[in-house]
């Protein structure tokens, strides 16, 4: 039974008070995530001034035992470098400063004398580019006072902040979706499982739910079987329905642009989904911001039904 994708008519008032209740979350509560996350950001980067000797000391040592202080190095530089910019820049191997960014590791397959020499050119790199109206000792050839490190690395921090800003702010309305939900359920006697307790997905008693559960699906047609995150996973009391799982994907967003280019990221989910576990599978969207006629005409024609938060109590017409 659809309960919002077979009510077209309703959807322009949704839209507008989804809209509605995500900017004023925005205003609210965003700025004050960014700014959380940019003061242990600045304290990440006043820890490596100080492995750095205040940026003057930077070598194959440093970037082989903290390959993770490499996001900070490229913000040092004037201008700020792109990934790709730097290993342009530098010579090296694409593959080792991927895995430096992401993995926080140098790859360890690869041939020392070759790894030490791209280190090289990558230190070499972000010495010659340090942004001198930053680091202003460098220049003088001194030690930075204590207010200079502090301006220095919060300048960083913010080159950093700004580069991943959607993110911050996406986790942050993730975290909240998911209290909303756990509030919800736990109003009507639902039991949290903890990451501790956490049991396979076809394994979870009635009564209970979890986040961020990883359930196994066949990829495609040649049945091979990968995990995928789920972010809510619920298992309606046996009184309440026919005890089928309701899985929950909480999605927000702050423009329409945004949410038209990963609209398709749902259609793979639901049709793995239906692959392994059949047709009859259980799968919602929880909606806040930015969602306009088309993502959810799109939505609607993969037989995808969403609940808004505006309106969490639409959740009781899928059986919990």
């Amino acid at each position: 039974m659809a309960v919002n994708r077979d009510k077209p008519d309703r959807w322009k008032e949704d839209i507008v008070k989804s809209v509605d209740m995500y900017n004023k979350w925005f205003v609210r509560f965003a700025p004050e995530a960014f700014r959380n996350t940019r003061i242990q950001t600045t304290r990440d980067v006043e820890s490596t001034l100080k492995a750095t000797k205040n940026l003057s000391k930077i070598g194959v040592e440093l970037l082989t035992e903290t390959p993770s202080v490499l996001p900070t190095l490229r913000m040092s530089a004037c201008p700020p470098l792109a990934l790709d910019r730097l290993i342009g820049l530098a010579g090296v191997s694409k593959n080792l400063v991927k895995s430096m960014e992401k993995r926080h590791r140098v790859p360890p397959q690869m041939p020392k004398p070759d790894l030490e020499n791209d280190l090289r050119r990558i230190a070499s790199t972000i010495k010659r580019m340090a942004d001198p109206d930053i680091f202003v000792w460098l220049e003088r050839g001194d030690n930075p006072n204590q207010h200079e490190l502090h301006r220095a690395a919060t300048i960083v921090a913010d080159r950093l902040c700004g580069a991943v800003a959607n993110p911050i702010i996406r986790n942050a309305q993730e975290q909240r979706q998911l209290a909303a939900i756990q509030d919800w359920l736990s109003a009507r006697g639902y039991q949290h499982l903890p990451s501790s307790e956490r049991v396979k997905f076809g394994e979870m008693p009635s009564g209970t739910y979890a986040f961020r559960h990883n359930v196994l699906v066949k990829q495609d047609a040649t049945s091979r079987e990968v995990n995928i995150p789920v972010d809510a996973v619920v298992i309606p009391n046996a009184s309440n329905s026919d005890g089928r799982p309701l899985l929950i994907e909480a999605k927000s967003a702050g423009d329409y642009a945004n949410v038209n280019k990963r609209r398709k990221e749902e259609a793979t989910k639901i049709s793995q989904l239906r692959r392994t576990y059949g047709e009859d599978v259980r799968f919602i969207l929880f909606l806040c911001g930015y969602f306009d006629s088309g993502y959810l005409g799109y939505e609607a024609a993969e037989g995808i039904d969403w609940v808004w938060e505006h309106r969490i109590s639409d959740l009781a017409e899928f059986g919990l």
